[in-house]
C-alpha cells in the first residue's frame, strides 16, 4: 500500500465567545434551505416568523439560519438554533456566524434573554459538552432556564457523541432528537463525512460541451462555459478549502485558480504532480507567497526542483507513488483530512477526475453544459480513467439543483449513497 507522509491534527476546540450580532439587522438567503454550498448571493433582508406550525418548521427554520455560516464556520458545522415557548412563538435566533464566533445556543439565548426560562431550545445539532476556550454550551443551556432542547442529530464527533444529550438530559431537561432530521444532515454532509471518515467533501467541476468534450482535439480549452457560469465557479472558490488540478491543466492553462472577487475563504491550491514539474514562471508559483501552494509529488521527483520549489513558497508533499509515479489519492484524501479540510474543489483535468471517480471519491458534482459542438474522436472527454466496464442501471448522483445560467444549464447532483442520505 502507497503511503502519504501525515502531518498531526489540528486541535480546533470550542470557538471564542463573541456578542451575538442584533436579530434585525442579518441577512436571510433568497434561496430558503440551500443543501450545503450555495454559490448564489444572499438575497434581501427579509422578515422573521412570528411563529412555527410545528417543531419541524422551527428546526428548519434553524436550519436555514445555519446556512449563513455555510463557507465561513468550516472546519466546524454549520449550526441554528431558536428558542420557542409553548405555543411555538420565536422569542430568539441564533446560529454560528463564522469559525471563532459564539455558537448557536449562545447566540439564540442571548437574543431571547430572559425570556428563555421555561422555553424550548430547537437546535440543529447536539449543543457541545466541552469545557474549552469557553464554557461548554450544556451549561450555559442549562443556566439559561429552558426546560426542553430539541435537537436535530447527534453530534458524531468524538467529544460528543450523544455526550451533550446525556448531560442535558441529567440535568432534568426534556430533551427530543431527530425532527427534520434529513433537513439538517444535508446541511452538513461534509462534515459529518469528515468526523466519520476523515475524509474532506469532494467536489468535481467541469464545463463541457454538448457533446460532452471539455478541450479540443489540441488542448484549447477557454473558454466553454459563459463569463455568468465563471462568476459561479469564482464563488464556489470562495467557499472551499482546496482547489485540486493535475500537472497537466496547470502546464495548459497557467492558471491562478484563485477566486476573484475573494471570497469568505481563501482555498489552497494543489497541483498534483508527480515529477514537480510546475515551472517558477507559473501564474501558480509567481503567487505562492500571496496564495497558499501545495505540489503534491512522488519521491522519485528530481530534488532540485522540489528544493526550487520550496524556495518559491510552494509547501511540497512528497509520496510513495505507484509504479507509474501516479500519486496515491485515498492517501492525499485522508492527508486532507487530517488538515481539517472540508471541502476540496476537483477542477481537473480528465484524468484527475477519472482517477477520483475511480476511486468513488467524487461526492458532489457541478456540470456547465455549453450549447457548442467539438466533434473528432480525439477532443478530451470530461471524465478519463479507466471507467466502467457496463452502464449502471441506477443513476449515479441525485439531482439537487438544474437551472440556466444564461445560455448555459447549471447541474449540481450528490452521489447516491452519501452520508447526507444515511444516519449518521
Amino acid at each position: 500500500m502507497t503511503r502519504v507522509a501525515m502531518f498531526p491534527p489540528r486541535d480546533f476546540g470550542p470557538p471564542a465567545k463573541q456578542p451575538p450580532q442584533p436579530m434585525a439587522k442579518v441577512k436571510r438567503r433568497n434561496s430558503g434551505f440551500p443543501g450545503r454550498i450555495d454559490i448564489r448571493p444572499c438575497g434581501e433582508t427579509a422578515s422573521m416568523p412570528e411563529s412555527f406550525e410545528s417543531l419541524e418548521a422551527a428546526m428548519r427554520y434553524a436550519a436555514t439560519l445555519a446556512a449563513g455560516g455555510e463557507g465561513l464556520v468550516e472546519p466546524n458545522p454549520a449550526v441554528g438554533a431558536v428558542v420557542v415557548d409553548d405555543q411555538l412563538r420565536l422569542l430568539g435566533e441564533g446560529w454560528h456566524r463564522r469559525f471563532g464566533a459564539s455558537h448557536a445556543e449562545v447566540d439564540a439565548l442571548a437574543s431571547a434573554g430572559e425570556a428563555a426560562a421555561g422555553a424550548t431550545l430547537v437546535v440543529t445539532l447536539e449543543p457541545c459538552c466541552h469545557q474549552g476556550q469557553t464554557p461548554a454550551c450544556t451549561d450555559m443551556v442549562i443556566g439559561s432556564g429552558v426546560n426542553r432542547v430539541v435537537v436535530g442529530i447527534e453530534d458524531p464527533s468524538p467529544h460528543a457523541a450523544g455526550a451533550g444529550i446525556a448531560i442535558l438530559r441529567q440535568a432534568g431537561l426534556t430533551v427530543e432528537v431527530g425532527r427534520a432530521a434529513d433537513e439538517v444532515r444535508r446541511l452538513n454532509a461534509a462534515f459529518l463525512q469528515l468526523v466519520t471518515t476523515g475524509r474532506p467533501w469532494v467536489h468535481a467541476k467541469w464545463a463541457m460541451t454538448l457533446d460532452g468534450r471539455i478541450a479540443a482535439a489540441g488542448g484549447h480549452s477557454q473558454w466553454i462555459s459563459n463569463d455568468e457560469s465563471r462568476q459561479l465557479v469564482h464563488r464556489l472558490r470562495g467557499r472551499v478549502d482546496a482547489i485540486l488540478v493535475g500537472i497537466g491543466t496547470a502546464l495548459a492553462d497557467d492558471p491562478l485558480l484563485t477566486a476573484r472577487p475573494e471570497g469568505p475563504r481563501v482555498a489552497t491550491r494543489v497541483v498534483l504532480d508527480s515529477h514537480a514539474r510546475l515551472p517558477s514562471e507559473s501564474r501558480l508559483v509567481q503567487s505562492a507567497e500571496r496564495v497558499p501552494l501545495m505540489v503534491v509529488c512522488s519521491d522519485a521527483a528530481e530534488a532540485v526542483r522540489v528544493e526550487a520549489l520550496r524556495e518559491a513558497g510552494v509547501e511540497v508533499l512528497q509520496c510513495v507513488g505507484d509504479a507509474s509515479g501516479r500519486i496515491d489519492l485515498a492517501g492525499l484524501l485522508q492527508e486532507c483530512g487530517t488538515r481539517r479540510w472540508t471541502h476540496i474543489l476537483a477542477e481537473g483535468g480528465s484524468e484527475v477526475l477519472g482517477s477520483l471517480a475511480d476511486g468513488d471519491w467524487i461526492d458532489e458534482v457541478h456540470v456547465f453544459l455549453a450549447p457548442k459542438l467539438v466533434g473528432g474522436r480525439r477532443a478530451i472527454a470530461a471524465v478519463g480513467g479507466d471507467g466502467l466496464s457496463q452502464i449502471p442501471e441506477t443513476a449515479a448522483f441525485e439531482c439537487r439543483e438544474c437551472r440556466s445560467v444564461g445560455d448555459d444549464v447549471y447541474w449540481r447532483g450528490v452521489r447516491r449513497g452519501a452520508v447526507e442520505s444515511r444516519d449518521c
